[in-house]
């Protein structure tokens, strides 16, 4: 099993930003394509931000032109930038991985973290 932890969550207003990281305990970790999701109270899971071994990313069309994924193979670790934040984006961010394409459905990934929370204030 892979542990994935996600971290860098909080409580900023309206146009700020932040940093997400999603470390893991897998020494291969560079291998894996690593994702981001969201979930806000009463909604679905949704995808954020993806990225594979060759480091080509995906993201959705909702956080498009603030968002960016990126990763560090040597650090185990891939990170979300999270920049102009609205309250929309408010939500449980969770980090998930597994060896396949990028995939926006949450079904295709076998290990996920266990969230961070980020809300933001208008």
């Amino acid at each position: 099993q892979v542990q994935l932890v996600e971290s860098g969550g909080g409580l900023v207003q309206a146009g700020d930003s932040l940093r997400l990281s999603c470390a893991a305990s897998e020494r291969a970790f560079g291998s894996y394509t690593v994702a981001w999701f969201r979930q806000a109270p009463g909604k679905e899971r949704e995808f954020v931000a993806g990225i594979n071994r060759n480091e080509d990313s995906v993201v959705a069309d909702s956080v498009k032109g603030r968002f960016t994924i990126s990763r560090v193979n040597a650090k185990s670790t891939v990170y979300l930038q999270m920049n102009n934040l609205k309250p929309e984006d408010t939500a449980i961010y969770y980090c998930a991985a597994n060896l396949a394409f990028i995939s926006r459905r949450s079904g295709e990934y076998r290990y996920w973290g266990q969230g961070t929370q980020v809300t933001i204030s208008s």
